[in-house]
């Protein structure tokens, strides 16, 4: 792919590589949660997802409550440190706006599915804890394997290998390589183990900047479809160095989405209400994103006898 064909807008990319039914998997564990694309989805009124996610939080919940989601696949579900994903719930025990299934793992084990993705083989075995859990009951993935080396009981997980990656970075080049620092997931192994990736990013930097710390690429440019550039693409959750978690934010969902009314007066307001980020940011307002920002904090430089 020519190096101008992959930065696009969120519009140009969901357009492009997100069809209806397709697998569609979130990076982000509380930190980089890729809000802006999950948006723009929205917007697209893509239909009959299925989700993958480790700690679904507002953006999946969001999804669902726009009627994108007919499955999700997940691994702890909640607005993390306030309590419940309410249209997440109501889809679950009312089928409202529609049912949709879930499949249930722990982080651990979602993780070893897209590692198992990742790394081109069917499946992989852990240790057999989680068999002990009520999970094997109500999800048939979690199989029992016999060590050939040991005959110990296994745990076996199979790979996940999802259409689209959505992912959300600091900074990347133009070529796609894309570089992240603080809590990183599974965005990794989240890439890797997808047939397409889209990655939105707070700055579009020059190839120079990631050859200066290259141990901060967690993703090559060729496994990258789309480079987004796309300030402040993780509110309300945060980007290290960028800006910090809107707490505020997530306790003020946690009250207006209780209801059907509030959750459509929600997405009215702040994913259809608004064309893009950009548009969004505007309504966010400078005072709040000035509150975020955080002080600087710098690493101390590291010579890596880059010869050019």
């Amino acid at each position: 792919m020519e190096i101008e064909d992959k930065i696009m807008s969120a519009k140009e990319a969901i357009k492009k590589f997100v069809s209806d039914g397709n697998l569609v998997c979130f990076g982000g564990f509380t930190h980089a949660i890729p809000f802006a694309l999950g948006h723009e989805i929205i917007r697209q009124r893509k239909r009959n997802l299925t989700v993958s996610k480790e700690t679904p939080d507002l953006i999946v919940d969001q999804l669902i409550a726009a009627g994108c989601v007919e499955k999700v696949i997940f691994s702890w579900a909640g607005n993390p440190g306030v309590g419940l994903l309410h249209a997440f719930r109501r889809a679950v025990e009312k089928g409202i706006p529609h049912p949709i299934e879930i499949e249930e793992y722990t982080h651990f084990t979602l993780g070893a599915r897209y590692f198992a993705g990742a790394a081109g083989i069917p499946f992989v075995p852990i240790i057999p804890s989680v068999l002990g859990s009520d999970l094997p009951k109500y999800n048939k993935n979690l199989k029992t394997i016999k060590c050939p080396f040991t005959g110990k009981l296994l745990c076996a997980i199979p790979a996940l290998n999802p259409d689209v990656a959505i992912i959300h970075a600091q900074r990347a080049d133009k070529e796609g390589n894309v570089q992240m620092w603080g809590i990183i997931g599974s965005n990794k192994e989240i890439a890797m183990a997808s047939k397409k990736v889209i990655v939105s990013v707070e700055e579009i930097v020059d190839s120079e900047v990631i050859r200066r710390d290259p141990n901060r690429t967690i993703i090559p440019a060729f496994k990258v479809d789309a480079i987004i550039e796309e300030p402040w693409g993780a509110h309300p959750s945060y980007t290290q160095g960028y800006y910090d978690r809107d707490n505020e934010f997530y306790l003020e969902y946690d009250k207006l989405t209780r209801t059907v009314e509030g959750m459509e007066k929600f997405l009215n307001e702040w994913v259809y209400g608004v064309e893009n980020r950009k548009e969004y940011l505007k309504k966010l307002g400078v005072e709040r994103i000035l509150k975020l920002l955080p002080k600087t904090y710098s690493s101390i430089p590291v010579d890596y006898g880059y010869y050019g």
